[in-house]
């Protein structure tokens, strides 16, 4: 959309992203930074990419604004990709350059990756501490319903029904509420893939943008985890009401 700027003017073309989450983004609108006025005059649409998050604009007049007397990063095209290694191997090889040669797939997974180690562990610490209230959690509904159906039991009991099956009984609702909160939480969770979130690269100092993807390999996973934590949760109450006597039950009913 809009046009490419012209070689040694302020002009410069704006990512999809930049243009849809900054103000001043739009074709014809400005943009300032390296203390000065850049008028955007179109809009790069590079899809699910790092270009869309990027800002096109003359080398010499970015160099200048910055202060930078070299370029920091080249990205080039091979002809044929399987090429690559013989490629890197021949740059390696120059005495003349002191470049660091990496796939772009590479490049981008090297940048976020401190960011996503955070994440991973920020998600592991949320997981094990909303882990552990929800088990809490289905322990104290357990415990509720078997106080509530203490007669029950008594009479299920005296008509010949085994502990064992008692217990089974009591495992299995603990388990069908662990996996209604597990589809619930997934439900809510599929809204989360609307959502793209943005923060600065510590390394570069860039923007890192992500979004959330539900897939099917995460979604029987979280329905194996909710469902173990509901039958971790269930255990105790399941045995107790298992060895409650059939007089004591009968009496309290």
């Amino acid at each position: 959309m809009g046009g490419m700027q012209r070689s040694g003017s302020s002009e410069i073309m704006a990512g999809s992203s930049i243009a849809a989450r900054f103000k001043g983004g739009g074709i014809a609108e400005t943009l300032r930074f390296g203390m000065r006025d850049w008028t955007v005059v179109g809009i790069l649409d590079a899809g699910a990419t790092g270009f869309s998050s990027e800002i096109w604009g003359d080398a010499i007049q970015l160099m200048q604004a910055f202060r930078r007397p070299a370029y920091s990063s080249l990205t080039f095209r091979l002809r044929d990709s399987a090429a690559f290694a013989t490629v890197k191997a021949k740059l390696d090889a120059d005495p003349h350059l002191t470049i660091d040669v990496r796939r772009e797939i590479t490049y981008y997974r090297d940048q976020s990756e401190v960011m996503a180690k955070f994440l991973r562990i920020l998600g592991l610490s949320l997981t094990i501490i909303f882990s552990i209230g929800a088990i809490i959690g289905a322990m104290i509904t357990m415990y509720a319903a078997v106080a509530n159906r203490v007669g029950e039991i008594g009479t299920l009991r005296a008509l010949g029904f085994q502990s064992s099956s008692v217990l089974t009984a009591f495992l299995l609702e603990s388990v069908l509420l662990g996996l209604i909160g597990g589809v619930s939480g997934l439900v809510c969770a599929s809204f989360m893939q609307l959502i793209t979130v943005s923060t600065m690269n510590s390394q570069t100092f860039s923007e890192l943008a992500f979004s959330f993807t539900l897939t099917f390999d995460i979604a029987w996973k979280a329905l194996l985890f909710s469902v173990i934590m509901g039958l971790i949760g269930g255990v105790i109450p399941a045995i107790r009401a298992s060895r409650l006597k059939i007089v004591a039950a009968l009496r309290e009913h």
